[in-house]
């Protein structure tokens, strides 16, 4: 899918500037909705304007009243997994070492994994470096930057402290351990929603939770 540059603005509305009504909305949305498994099928670079159609039950004239091109299709949906990665950021807080540590986490990673699966597509063309375009690749950058730098307040607490308290070693190493879960999560999340491993959500979340819980939420020695 080749890479353009579109303006926020336009993004969230028709390509010729106005605002969608109601209806509109819902047509707009269930073009997003339907570039999710288009993109997934297909990938980044080779989805086109019918593989969204096909799926959305709608005419390419109707595609052309909500988006330029692919590519203003995809900002769309870019911009939408930013604001809600920013809401997943923020819905983090401390993680204490016991049971209510672990739920409270356990809680997060089941919203994590929902988000994954509606952002799926976008999160893989961003860690993949599939995404050409400077402005859509910042906003993947500043995205996972977010969820990094929560996960990271949330390690330093559990290690004992903000990292302003501990030595600049101990800082880089509860940095390194948020880097390295944020990448297990990614990978984790895209595993689990791309097949059947024969696990139910509850069973999956109670040992992620206590993996994770254990293996990042407790002080170093």
């Amino acid at each position: 899918m080749a890479a353009g540059r579109t303006t926020r603005a336009k993004t969230t509305a028709t390509p010729d500037g106005r605002a969608p009504r109601r209806q509109g909305r819902a047509t707009r949305d269930r073009l997003l909705a339907a570039a999710v498994p288009a993109l997934s099928e297909s990938g980044y670079h080779a989805t086109r304007v019918d593989d969204v159609v096909r799926l959305a039950g709608v005419s390419h004239g109707t595609f052309y009243l909500y988006f330029a091109n692919m590519e203003d299709l995809f900002r769309a949906l870019a911009e939408r997994c930013a604001d809600d990665a920013a809401a997943l950021a923020a819905s983090l807080g401390e993680v204490p070492d016991d049971a209510t540590g672990q739920a409270a986490l356990r809680a997060w990673l089941a919203d994590f994994i929902d988000f994954y699966r509606r952002y799926g597509v976008v999160i893989r063309a961003w860690a993949e470096n599939q995404v050409t375009d400077r402005e859509l690749a910042k906003l993947g950058v500043v995205s996972f930057d977010r969820i990094a730098t929560t996960l990271r307040s949330s390690i330093a607490a559990a290690d004992g402290g903000s990292s302003a308290a501990r030595t600049k070693a101990r800082a880089r190493q509860v940095e390194l351990r948020a880097d390295a879960l944020l990448a297990l999560l990614e990978r984790f999340s895209y595993v689990v929603t791309s097949r059947d491993l024969g696990w139910d959500d509850e069973r999956l979340l109670d040992g992620l939770s206590l993996l994770v819980h254990r293996g990042f939420f407790r002080a170093a020695g």
